[in-house]
């Protein structure tokens, strides 16, 4: 009956949806130099520039991507962020290793790959050089993700998204500060998977081939080096949460961001409108 399926879509939904909320912060078994707030949404290297490892709280579903903002840097060191997957839990991990390149991936069943400035798709013989992205939907093989909560742009407290033409349009180098970078598997006919680094809305193409399926795949985010900071954010899969639909309300009948912070909103919540 109509009724019966609306109710398993719900079902569907809801679980849907408290995976990707788990999925959106970073587990509990992380590096010796890494704190996380009490979201665990925000992880900092506190100390040197090594034992940075950070993983998704839960295995990624095929086409889910995890998204983290880079939120602060650190000068005088060499190297920057380092994303990927592995099969290996979390859990397991005692101790967790110094480095995700080479230590975790020696471990095998890891694929990590560090991000650069000048990180960006390769063109492929006999095409032309390629504009900012038109289109508003990424497209990975066949996984289709709105594009605009994947770019990072300069100065989000001072220009509305909707509003200010200039913070739709800057999109920032890959290693600088409030770029985004997200990490996702696309499943392949023959049962294997492709992993794709996705970088302020970009996908770099499939990073690593023919990884395997048959166990759980986490994400790894290595804080190394000149990166010191970095915060998950969640990405919504199917039909928005009210969350976010308050959140679009809000940001449409503001001049700029920076006016969310004179609105009598709790402290989370003006949080959450300034973070998308």
């Amino acid at each position: 009956s109509c009724d019966r399926r609306q109710g398993q879509l719900k079902i569907a939904l809801s679980a849907m949806a408290a995976r990707c909320r788990l999925a959106a912060r970073f587990h509990h078994v992380h590096g010796a130099n890494v704190r996380l707030d009490a979201s665990r949404t925000r992880a900092t290297r506190v100390e040197s520039f090594a034992h940075g490892l950070c993983f998704s709280q839960e295995p990624l579903a095929p086409g889910q991507i995890f998204l983290v903002e880079i939120e602060e840097k650190e000068r005088g060191w060499c190297g920057h962020l380092r994303v990927g997957l592995t099969a290996l839990d979390p859990q397991h991990l005692e101790p967790v290793p110094e480095y995700s390149l080479p230590d975790l991936v020696n471990m095998g069943d890891t694929w990590v790959f560090a991000i650069t400035r000048s990180h960006n798709r390769v063109t492929a013989e006999g095409e032309g050089a390629q504009g900012p992205p038109r289109d508003p939907f990424l497209l990975a093989e066949r996984v289709r993700i709105p594009r605009d909560t994947l770019v990072g742009r300069s100065m989000p407290g001072c220009y509305s998204h909707i509003l200010d033409k200039l913070y739709r349009t800057n999109v920032l180098p890959a290693t600088a500060r409030r770029s985004r970078i997200g990490v996702l598997y696309a499943l392949q006919p023959d049962g294997t998977a492709d992993m794709h680094i996705i970088i302020n809305g970009e996908d770099m193409g499939p990073s690593a081939r023919r990884l395997p399926t048959a166990r759980p795949l986490y994400a790894v985010v290595d804080i190394f080096a000149s990166t010191k900071s970095v915060r998950v954010i969640p990405v919504e899969d199917g039909f928005p949460s009210l969350q976010t639909l308050c959140r679009v309300v809000i940001q449409k009948h503001i001049v700029h961001r920076i006016a969310i912070d004179g609105l009598d909103l709790p402290t989370p919540l003006k949080s959450f409108c300034k973070h998308e």
